[in-house]
């Protein structure tokens, strides 16, 4: 018996025949740049858990388990690539940088690029709910592919998969198109022009304990090319680096050292 699992009429829909063993997925894998050994892993990797109790496939699971698993190897993977990319970078600058890589809604439009959505098996209600396009359901099913690559492939092949799919947003982080804080956009821009890091001086902190205002100078060697004030030496800092990146974002001569 044929299980129609796809409604509308998409392009991967109409080149995707339905069988006793769920959608061919020839062509998603040629999308993916991945050709499963195992394919009943990508199969696992698409199934929805909505989809489960009117699914005619007695032995299918959902995919619950590989997005643990790819979660897990994005991570690393993402982790690691910040890590040689960026060794002047701090542990939390890194961790800020990772999480604008491999959050949800990253990663949903990772799934749009892949056209994941039109694979998706849904149950009938969540189907009709608009599920396929919903940004959670994509980007849970793309760290379960993640998952289910990892298993098939192992992890060499599994990341060269991942940067791929990352290409577009690694470069606009590349290109400094990803925010980052003042103070973490300052010490990017700094160490790449001159080799050097962004420090912070402290030249007032005014008035009593319990209303005290700091003025706060962010340096460049031995330059000053931003003054900023605040209730907490923190808030004077992101304050002088918001006017350091103006000054050198103006193209004023910064000189260094």
């Amino acid at each position: 018996m044929t299980v129609n699992v796809f409604q509308g009429e998409s392009l991967a829909s109409k080149a995707t025949a339905t069988t006793k063993q769920g959608p061919d997925l020839s062509l998603l894998q040629t999308a993916l740049g991945l050709k499963f050994k195992n394919p009943s892993l990508l199969q696992q990797a698409l199934v929805h858990r909505s989809y489960l109790n009117e699914a005619n496939l007695p032995a299918l699971e959902s995919n619950e388990r590989l997005e643990f698993l790819g979660d897990a190897a994005l991570g690393l993977i993402v982790s690691q690539k910040l890590c040689s990319d960026f060794p002047h970078l701090s542990e939390g600058e890194l961790t800020q940088l990772r999480s604008s890589l491999i959050r949800w809604e990253t990663l949903a439009q990772i799934a749009e690029r892949l056209s994941l959505g039109d694979y998706l098996l849904l149950g009938r209600g969540e189907r009709l709910t608009g599920g396929q396009q919903r940004p959670s359901n994509l980007a849970s099913t793309f760290e379960a592919v993640v998952g289910a690559a990892l298993m098939d492939s192992g992890l060499a092949k599994t990341r060269a998969f991942v940067l791929r799919c990352l290409k577009p947003e690694l470069a606009r982080l590349t290109a400094g198109k990803i925010a980052l804080d003042s103070k973490s956009r300052l010490q990017q821009l700094v160490q790449t022009r001159w080799q050097t890091t962004p420090s912070y001086r402290t030249v007032a902190a005014e008035g009593p304990d319990h209303a005290k205002v700091f003025t706060v100078e962010a340096m460049v060697g031995d330059r000053a090319l931003g003054l900023g004030q605040g209730r907490s030496k923190k808030e004077a800092e992101t304050k002088a680096a918001q006017e350091a990146l103006k000054t050198i974002e103006s193209g004023e001569p910064t000189p260094c050292c």
